[in-house]
């Protein structure tokens, strides 16, 4: 008898002094089937929530809202479950939940049932999706719950009509609330793919989609609102299946419980998906930069076992551009939910600096794979095979995009990015083209896309310089869309941004257009001119990066940039308003020349020849701070030439290397 209390008094203490419960963050997802934003979100969302990293630490929900419409169909997934969506996204004024803050626009995210900002994501729509990053979601899940909860079912198969839930939920730590403490249960299809889209905005495959609550999900059920240490409460529940369910293998049960006060989500549990016998998921890679004399790359590769018999042996076979390479093959142990890193055997890039796609497939099991669909997975990286020597100097006059070590990184996939806009071309002169932003269309706040310039040697003994033309209007004259220059030295580890501008500090016409911006006008352009301190160096990446708020369009020419023969110290002179600099430097004939002037004055600019001799002069009218001109020099020989500024408190002379 004394053995058993001396039993039970060690359990009741081992339950006292146990330690609050790790989180599985909730992440409910309010999209919709007629949402073009969402639409351009919602695979790169789904990337980072079922990612190796997050997969176990994060439970999703998909509430298919009617933002900005409700789909016409019967048979989508809004139209089939709208009473409970309704309620969930709706504030209680119109009969719904009230989340504070309130679903005010579509793509939208709640973390455990509170705004994404209390979690450290920022931005102008700061609950929106593109904001969430894996920081966000670790900072999430490092709150410790006063709960475990556990959930399982019965078997389902395709001639189940319900499944019978259990669960389980125990406090690890004292908890006390003056309101209501719900559980809710959730039924979820975690994949559904369409073959005509249910709604307007072209998404064809839905994950995590909540089709029905059990047994409702605007009353859940109820839990004691005071709970002890070590305090058990179990149920069950049978889910009938609505008759709208798509697949019955995709069946999964997500259960949660929430504070009706505070609207907080204190613990998640999902039930699992019925494994298959064999079933190798192949993981997003990542290969990001291939900088190296060799162009070789071995990449390190995730695969995650879905199956429930132990994967001992594979073969992964890598591609580049869609070419088959050297194969691995793999021994090892793998067991059910795990994950493994595989690094590859040494491939070889493409000989083209640029953008290019590694992806790999997965073969060989040690028994049959019963899911061939996961098997292989895909990724862009950027290639660098040599670094030009000579400037860059892109006016964009050819046809025939992309150029050779030109690249566009579309990071999230979304239709908006970087693209080539012909038929227009800076102070319209009808005899080239330009690169184009759409931030107009693009309603993914945040969204960055990246132009690569091709690599180059900025080897000098002064500072690089780099100009080029922009014109951006406002949408609102709070518009914030900005744009950056990023320079690397270390094939993309790190990236220093050299120069940015946003909103009104941008734009080009301060004029904000509530319609699209579509063809710039002369005056509308401006040239920037910029320096890259620290950049003269062998091997060095630069690339222009869009933030996106969806204000008015961007268009961007005449891209220059070149190694510099002036020393750092006129260069910092320049800086201080008494210098000229040209860009670029050799050119071909045609320069820019940026003048720094303290006053208003008038100026004389000077090209005289190796002999002393005059070859060119022009009359400037120069205003205080900077002052940009452009010099033809087209009909000069080739050869080095001095440039000098005349003016009535200024006399500046650079170095000018024509080379045609």
């Amino acid at each position: 008898m004394k053995k058993n209390i001396y039993f039970f008094v060690m359990i009741a203490f081992g339950l006292m002094t146990k330690a609050q419960s790790p989180r599985m963050m909730l992440y409910e997802e309010f999209t919709g089937e007629t949402c073009p934003p969402c639409a351009s979100t919602n695979p790169g969302l789904n990337t980072l929530l079922l990612s190796a990293t997050n997969a176990t630490r994060v439970v999703a929900i998909k509430w298919q809202v009617p933002i900005p419409s409700a789909p016409s169909n019967t048979w989508s997934l809004y139209q089939t479950n709208k009473a409970e969506i309704d309620w969930r996204y709706r504030s209680t004024a119109s009969g719904g939940y009230g989340y504070n803050p309130a679903v005010t626009y579509a793509p939208f995210g709640k973390i455990d049932g509170q705004s994404q900002g209390v979690f450290g994501a920022t931005g102008g729509s700061v609950d929106h999706p593109a904001n969430l990053t894996n920081a966000i979601i670790t900072t999430a899940c490092s709150y410790t719950s006063a709960f475990n909860v556990t959930m399982s079912r019965s078997a389902i198969t395709s001639t189940s009509t319900s499944a019978d839930v259990f669960v389980t939920i125990q406090a690890t730590a004292p908890y006390t609330t003056s309101g209501n403490l719900v559980f809710r249960n959730v039924l979820v299809e975690r994949l559904i793919n369409f073959s005509v889209q249910p709604g307007t905005n072209g998404e064809k495959d839905f994950n995590d989609a909540a089709r029905k609550s059990y047994p409702t999900l605007q009353n859940g059920t109820s839990l004691p609102s005071t709970w002890t240490v070590g305090q058990v409460v179990t149920f069950s529940m049978n889910c009938v299946f609505p008759s709208y369910i798509m697949s019955k293998s995709q069946i999964e049960f997500v259960g949660f419980v929430q504070n009706e006060t505070t609207q907080k989500v204190e613990q998640t549990t999902r039930t699992d998906i019925q494994h298959l016998g064999f079933d190798a998921s192949a993981v997003s890679p990542y290969v990001g930069f291939v900088c190296n004399s060799s162009n070789t790359l071995a990449p390190t590769v995730a695969v995650r076992n879905d199956g429930l018999g132990t994967i001992t042996a594979m073969t992964i076979t890598p591609y580049i551009d869609g070419l088959a390479k050297n194969v691995t093959t793999w021994t090892g142990s793998l067991t059910t939910g795990l994950s493994t890193f595989i690094n590859l055997n040494a491939i070889t890039s493409a000989t083209i600096s640029g953008q290019h796609t590694f992806s790999y497939n997965i073969t060989a099991l040690n028994s049959a794979d019963n899911n061939l669909s996961n098997n292989g997975a895909k990724t862009n990286y950027y290639s660098v095979y040599n670094y030009q020597s000579n400037p860059i100097v892109e006016g964009f006059g050819g046809s025939a995009w992309p150029y050779t070590g030109w690249s566009v990184n579309n990071a999230n996939g979304g239709s908006a990015t970087w693209a080539f806009q012909s038929g227009v071309e800076a102070y319209n002169m009808g005899i080239g083209n330009c690169m184009k932003y759409g931030f107009f269309k693009n309603t993914v706040i945040g969204d960055k896309d990246e132009l690569m310039l091709p690599p180059v040697d900025l080897t000098g003994i002064g500072t690089p310089t780099m100009s080029f033309d922009v014109a951006y209007i406002l949408r609102t004259a709070s518009s914030s869309d900005k744009l950056e220059v990023m320079a690397s030295k270390d094939c993309g580890t790190t990236w220093t941004s050299v120069w940015s501008a946003s909103g009104s500090n941008l734009a080009t016409n301060q004029s904000p257009s509530a319609n699209e911006y579509i063809t710039p006008a002369v005056e509308d352009w401006s040239n920037y001119i910029i320096n890259l301190p620290g950049f003269n160096q062998a091997n060095v990446l630069v690339k222009f990066v869009t933030t996106n708020n969806n204000g008015n369009n961007l268009f961007l020419d005449n891209v220059n940039l070149s190694s510099s023969s002036i020393p750092d110290a006129i260069a910092k002179n320049k800086q201080n308003g008494l210098g000229v600099t040209v860009f670029p430097n050799p050119n071909a004939g045609i320069a820019n020349v940026q003048v720094g002037s303290k006053i208003n004055q008038t100026a004389k600019l000077i090209v005289m020849n190796a002999l002393g001799q005059l070859v060119f002069e022009k009359q400037l009218t120069l205003t205080a701070g900077t002052n940009n001109t452009m010099i033809d020099l087209g009909s000069i020989t080739d050869g080095i030439y001095t440039i000098s500024i005349e003016g009535t408190q200024l006399r500046s002379t650079s170095k000018l290397v024509i080379a045609k």
